[in-house]
């Protein structure tokens, strides 16, 4: 699929419309903050997770008793977007449901991404419309990976809690939820990254993480923040790369229910309401 470019005198940025997902960010100097997507460690660079963030039991989820298959992640990340406008600074595309979409999530929706620049910054706002006749339930986050180490970046990577905060730490086993909640990795706001900390999945603060993290060392950095996502999680795996991710629903729990609408967090709009989650990354270093 054709990429799309947007761009102004200090940004550049190209979306796919698969799944409307962010490939580059690049600085003036050619510089990409991002990672650079390489299939034989791990495809993705900052994908959009909708109807469910994470994994659920089995691979399957119950709606209205109704058991479906889905993915982890959700099916919107390997769904082709159609472009619904697009200026030199802006594009948004649009992903409605259909025969595919409704054979694994029964409901009329649409979600809408938009990538905008506004100075060093990208802003991506995902919007969720209900178009059905009942409420719909469905998980919904950001999943961006930034280059580890940064660009011209050395030394320790940390990541700084913008609210100063120590929120509690959980698990995940088998891709779902640990309940059980462990001492927070943060310390005073501050978690200096290192690679074992991802052995054992991803780590989950499901409460307390705030609206905001800077990335990056004490010279180069990159700040995100976040509007109504109340989970964040911090992931990687080998390769150079790490994930900041706010999200709005986690995995289903280990030993819990398969339906949707009773996955942690999980969003549930009435008909015809439209919710509105979205990501700012601006580049500061």
């Amino acid at each position: 699929m054709e990429l799309v470019t947007i761009a102004n005198d200090q940004l550049t940025v190209t979306v796919s419309p698969l799944g409307a997902e962010m490939q580059s960010l690049v600085t003036a100097d050619g510089r990409n903050w991002l990672w650079s997507g390489d299939p034989a460690v791990w495809s993705g660079r900052s994908p959009i997770l909708f109807p469910m963030v994470g994994r659920a039991p089995d691979d399957q989820v119950s709606i209205e008793g109704k058991r479906y298959g889905m993915n982890q992640h959700g099916f919107a990340r390997r769904s082709p977007f159609a472009l619904a406008e697009q200026s030199a600074v802006a594009c948004r595309f649009v992903l409605e449901a259909s025969d595919a979409t409704r054979a694994v999530y029964p409901f009329e929706f649409a979600l809408r991404v938009e990538h905008r620049l506004e100075g060093r910054a990208v802003v991506v706002t995902a919007e969720v419309e209900n178009r059905d006749h009942r409420p719909m339930p469905f998980g919904i986050g950001f999943h961006p990976a930034f280059a580890w180490p940064l660009p011209g970046a050395a030394g320790e990577h940390k990541v700084w809690l913008d609210n100063g905060g120590e929120p509690a730490l959980v698990r995940l086993s088998g891709g779902l939820v640990k309940p059980e909640g462990l001492p927070s990795p943060f310390r005073r706001g501050e978690l200096t990254l290192a690679r074992e900390m991802f052995e054992a999945d991803a780590m989950l603060l499901p409460e307390g993480a705030g609206t905001g993290a800077r990335y990056g060392t004490d010279a180069t950095q990159v700040h995100l923040s976040w509007e109504n996502l109340p989970n964040f999680a911090v992931w990687s795996k080998p390769g150079p790369f790490v994930c900041l991710e706010p999200w709005h629903g986690t995995a289903a729990e280990v030993g819990g229910s398969d339906a949707l609408e009773e996955r942690p967090y999980t969003e549930v709009l009435g008909p015809g309401a439209v919710g509105r989650y979205a990501m700012r990354v601006e580049v500061v270093g």
